[in-house]
This record gives structure tokens, sequence and C-alpha cells, in this order.
């Protein structure tokens, strides 16, 4: 009996020993990331649609493996930071495409070229939800709301640009975060710094510019049918004109503008928006010749342009590249 268990305390130490001797030690690529996770993003929620946007965190204990965008641009962003291979799909194919990463968005699972629901979104079985405010929602074109995806262990992140108070810089944040959710900073700093010197060569070309235009939105396709969206609660929307020196002359409006309203606001520029392959040259000079507008200065002056919706609504880093073809419009001389 004694000789038997003898044998099983030695064998016993020697598997241990064994054991401690075999074991290799943490690499420094797994000890930082340890170090990194669990990590704490200050993130949003809202109860329902149309609600205010609440903070509350996300917590990471590891970097997400499989994203799904909600937008083009929220895909785009993610490919500037080497996050392609974490793509499991895609909504909302619409929009001008953002030429320096082409070649990878058209590798990525396209679910759709409209808004996806819920049920296509859990269909591909992400563990990270990014993307749009908006889009966050229980209507049959959300993805479902922040609180229900998180219920069902799913982590989301909704940008920063795109909640209500979202700015242009809000950009910047959200690029950061994205740096810290991935341990990808590297790449962040870089992308960052690449919009910001972007951002600091037009406020140079445009410095000569004292006095700030003023601008209404036409949000629509059909010259006989112009609705005025005032957008005064799209606040990145009105910070990326200010980029430009243009200011929305209904910013402050609360209620629907009519015709009659906008012609006597008298906005120097009108903004068309490109959704859809419409001849919006056609509808233009349309526009141009209609003999109601005809005491405008956008009409008498041609100051009708024409801006991708994405570039307007796509609350993402690629405005301004939109700004930037604008301003070009309409101050060429300073852009040569």
């Amino acid at each position: 009996m004694k000789k038997t268990l003898l044998f099983g305390t030695a064998l016993s130490v020697a598997l241990l020993l064994t054991g401690c001797g075999s074991s290799e030690p943490q690499t420094s690529e797994q000890s930082e990331t340890q170090a990194h996770y669990p990590l704490t993003i200050q993130n949003y929620s809202r109860t329902e649609e149309g609600a205010n946007w609440e903070k509350k965190d996300q917590v990471f204990d590891r970097a997400p493996e499989r994203i799904m965008a909600n937008t083009r641009p929220a895909a785009e962003l993610l490919l500037h930071l080497g996050l392609g291979d974490k793509i499991v799909g895609v909504g909302a194919n619409f929009g001008v495409p953002d030429p320096t990463v082409a070649e990878q968005y058209a590798k990525l699972n396209i679910l759709s070229d409209e808004y996806v629901g819920k049920e296509v979104t859990l269909g591909t079985n992400p563990d990270l939800v990014f993307g749009r405010s908006g889009l966050f929602a229980d209507a049959e074109w959300g993805v479902g709301t922040v609180d229900a995806l998180n219920g069902m262990k799913i982590k989301t992140y909704v940008l920063e640009s795109s909640i209500t108070g979202g700015t242009y810089d809000s950009i910047y944040q959200d690029i950061e975060n994205i740096g810290k959710i991935f341990d990808v900073k590297e790449q962040a700093d870089r992308f960052s710094k690449e919009l910001k010197d972007k951002q600091a060569s037009i406020s140079s070309k445009l410095e000569s510019i004292k006095d700030h235009k003023t601008f209404a939105y036409l949000h629509t396709n059909d010259p006989q049918e112009l609705y005025v969206y005032p957008a005064s609660d799209e606040s990145f929307f009105n910070d990326a004109f200010g980029m430009i020196k243009l200011d929305n002359v209904f910013a402050e409006e609360k209620g629907e503008v009519s015709v009659e309203t906008l012609i006597a606001q008298d906005p120097d520029i009108l903004i068309l928006p490109k959704w859809d392959d419409t001849d919006l040259d056609k509808v233009r000079e349309e526009i141009y010749v209609n003999p109601k507008l005809s005491s405008m200065k956008a009409i008498k002056n041609k100051q009708i342009f024409v801006v991708d919706y994405n570039y307007l609504f796509g609350y993402s880093y690629n405005t301004i590249d939109g700004m930037e073809q604008l301003a070009k419009e309409i101050y060429p001389a300073l852009f040569e």
C-alpha cells in the first residue's frame, strides 16, 4: 500500500515538473493583447427611434472578428484601418465609392443596395454591428436597436459623427475608438493625419474668403417638386459645409420650409443630392428656367451644385472629399 502511494506521489511530482518544464513563455504580442483587453469604450444607445441618444459603454474582452457594417461608408472606414478581413456583411451599398479602397471593397459580402433589416443582419452572425446611428432601429430597414443586439451578446458601435451633435471632428474620435477596439492604433493615427492634412489644405486654399455664402438643400430629383429640407438637426451636415465657408440658411428652422420661404430667404447657393441614376444636370437646367424662382440669386448666378448623397448624409470621413469637390466648383481659381 505504502509503495503504491509513494509511486503515485512520485509520478505526480514528475508530471508536474515535466509540465512546468514544457510550458512556453508568453510572446510579447500575447502579453500586449492581454494588457490591452478588457477595453471599455463609451458609445451610445437609445430606447426608441426619435429618442435622445444616451451614453452606453461597450466592453470588449477581445477584438471583434465578425463585423456587420450597416452602410457603404462605414465599411470603407474600416477598410482604411486594415480591417477588411473582419467584415462579414455590408448594407446600403449606394453612393459614390471611395476609389482608394475600391479593390478591397469589391471583395466584401454586399448584403443589399438598400438598408437591411435585423434578420439579414443577424444572418451574418456578427459579433459587432457597426455604423450609422439612424439604422440602429427595430423598423424593417433597421439592423436592430443597440440594446436588443447587446442582449444577444453582439457588441455595437454607433458612429459618433451620426448622432445629434456630431461634427466632422467626431470622425477623429470614431477613428481613435476603432483603433483601440481592434488594437490598430498605428493605422488609426495614420488615417487621422491624412484627413487632418486634407482639411488643413482646404482651409489654406479658402483663407482669402472672408464672408460665408448661404445655401439651401433641395431634397428632390424632380424639378416640379421642390422639397426644401431645412436640416436644422443635422449637426454633422451643417458643420461639414462650414468647413468650406457655407452656412445653411435654414439651420435654425424647426418647421417645414415652403418654396415661398426659400425665395424670400434667397440663399446664394442651392444644393441637389445625387442618390440614384436621375440625370441631375437636366433637373438643374429645368430649375434654372422655373419662372417662379427667377428672382433668386442662385438662379441668376447659376449656382446650383450637385453633391452625392453619401457625402451629405453618410456621416463618414469621405464627406471631406465631397466638400473639397464642391469648393473647387464654387471657387475654381483658388484650387488651380
